[in-house]
Parts: structure tokens; C-alpha cells; sequence
């Protein structure tokens, strides 16, 4: 095997090192796609029509139909490639060498003269005193009086008031919630606490009324507490069926079904239906 490392020696055979390929920006990014036109609609397109046809249907998003197998065109045309995008700032301070160079110091403008502001109180307590009320009156003295505050007290006047230095502005934070007492049932246990409190309260008041005495009744509320009697008519029963006893019971014991019967019993005379059972005809 030849040495390719001595002189002389054919070195054809061997592959050479490919040399990478720079690509520039408008190869990578291709330029955006303009808008159709009518020299671009071909034969059996999606945007074929028939009739008159103009470059402006073509840039109406609402009637330009996607292509088959590209993006759907947006109707407007952008610039070219050497087309910049954003805002361009035009520097002028100069730069770095300019900043290094020299420091721009900012200049203080002069100031205007401050005008003073008028002192109303005072001219309109010395109009009242020169016995002047309308409104002219006022007006007239005010140009032969023109009374202004000083410095000092304007400045007192527009100063802000004195703020102590541990004063914190803005809205408190809420607390944390407290996960302890929610874990523990300490709300529980106060509303119980609470409760009871309230009991013995309403005990105490209760105590501390004072008896007026026996209350006696009078006509009126014995009638009004008085049931009339009822005579309950008895039931027809066939013949045969008399002496046969119940096959179903539906109440747990007899001292039951003769409780129930009483109460319906004492309830008979305010029910509706041929055998009282119906709704009462009191509301």
C-alpha cells in the first residue's frame, strides 16, 4: 500500500474535503409571495374566472380561493427584499466617541419671574369695610387694590403637609389564613361556645320577668279551645264478612291503631269527603 506521506507520491486516489456552502438570507428566507395578478391565473386554477377579469378581484380576500397545495394568497403586496421592517432611530448624540470626547452638561434655563398669587380675602374684607357690595363695586376696588400673598405664604400654602417619617402608604395586606384553627375546628368550637352563651342569656331573661299573677279564662278562649263531639255513625258491613277478623295489621301494637283512631276521630269534624279523610276546610 503506497505511503502517502512520502514525495513523489500519487495522491489522486484520495477524496478531498468538501468546502461548506454559505447561504445567504434571501435563499433561506425566500422573498414574500405578491399578490395574484392576471398574467399569473393559468388554466385549471382555483382562481379561473370567467367574464371580464381584473387585478382587483384578486386582491379581495374574500373572494381569492386557496391554491392546491400552497398557502391561501393575502391580497397585498409588500416590499421588496432590501425593505427594512421597524423604526429607524437616527443617533444624535454622537455616539461613543462623542460621549467619551466630551460630556454634555445640561443648562439651566432661566427662570421667569413668579408671579404672586392675589390675597381675594383680604381685598374682599376691605371692599366690605369701604361699605362696596355689587359687583362692580368689587371689581373697581380690586384694580385700585391689588393685594398679592408673599412668597413665604404661598409657599406654606401649596407645601404638602408634614408627613411622619414611619408612615407606610397603600392598602394593609390581608392576613394569612389561619390553617391551625381551620385543621383544630376552633370556629366550631366558638359558634358552640357562642350558642351557649346565648342559651344562658335567654334563661336569665326569662328569670328576671316578673310574674303578673294567674291569668284567668275568659268565654271567649274556652270557646275558642272547645272541640264540638262528633256522633260517629257505624259503618255498614255485609252480614258474612261481620265475624271474620283482620288479616293485615299495619300497626305495630293495638295501643298504636287506637291512638291513630283517636286522633282521627278528633279530626273528623273539619275534614272534607263522604268519610272525613279528605284536606281540612279551614286553611
Amino acid at each position: 500500500m503506497p505511503d502517502p506521506a512520502k514525495p513523489g507520491k500519487d495522491l489522486t486516489g484520495w477524496k478531498k474535503k468538501k468546502q461548506p456552502v454559505h447561504r445567504t438570507v434571501s435563499q433561506i428566507c425566500p422573498p414574500p409571495r405578491r399578490p395574484l395578478t392576471v398574467v399569473d391565473i393559468r388554466t385549471g386554477m382555483e382562481n379561473e374566472r370567467l367574464g371580464v377579469v381584473r387585478d382587483s378581484m384578486f386582491q379581495n380576500p374574500l373572494i381569492v380561493k386557496a391554491e392546491l397545495g400552497k398557502p391561501r394568497e393575502r391580497s397585498c403586496s409588500l416590499p421588496g427584499i432590501n425593505f427594512n421592517y421597524g423604526l429607524y432611530i437616527r443617533g444624535l448624540d454622537g455616539g461613543v466617541p462623542e460621549a467619551i470626547g466630551h460630556w454634555n452638561v445640561f443648562k439651566q434655563q432661566p427662570t421667569c419671574p413668579h408671579e404672586l398669587t392675589r390675597n381675594y380675602i383680604a381685598m374682599n374684607r376691605g371692599a366690605v369695610k369701604a361699605g362696596l357690595v355689587t359687583a362692580r363695586e368689587n371689581m373697581l376696588y380690586r384694580e385700585l387694590n391689588d393685594i398679592r400673598i408673599n412668597d413665604q405664604e404661598d409657599r406654606r400654602q401649596k407645601e404638602p403637609p408634614p408627613i411622619p417619617p414611619n408612615m407606610t402608604f397603600g392598602i394593609r395586606s390581608r392576613p394569612s389564613t389561619p390553617f391551625f384553627d381551620l385543621l383544630q375546628h376552633r370556629y366550631q368550637q366558638l359558634w358552640v361556645q357562642e350558642q351557649k352563651a346565648t342559651q344562658q342569656a335567654i334563661k336569665m331573661e326569662k328569670k328576671q320577668k316578673v310574674i303578673l299573677g294567674k291569668l284567668y279564662e275568659t268565654r271567649s278562649s274556652q270557646l275558642r279551645k272547645y272541640k264540638p263531639p262528633v256522633k260517629l255513625d257505624a259503618l255498614w258491613h255485609m252480614p258474612h264478612f261481620k265475624k271474620v277478623a283482620s288479616h293485615l295489621a299495619t300497626f305495630p301494637t293495638e295501643a298504636d291503631r287506637q291512638r291513630a283512631l283517636k286522633a282521627h276521630k278528633e279530626e273528623y269534624a273539619v275534614r272534607q269527603g263522604t268519610l272525613r279523610m279528605g284536606n281540612y276546610t279551614h286553611p
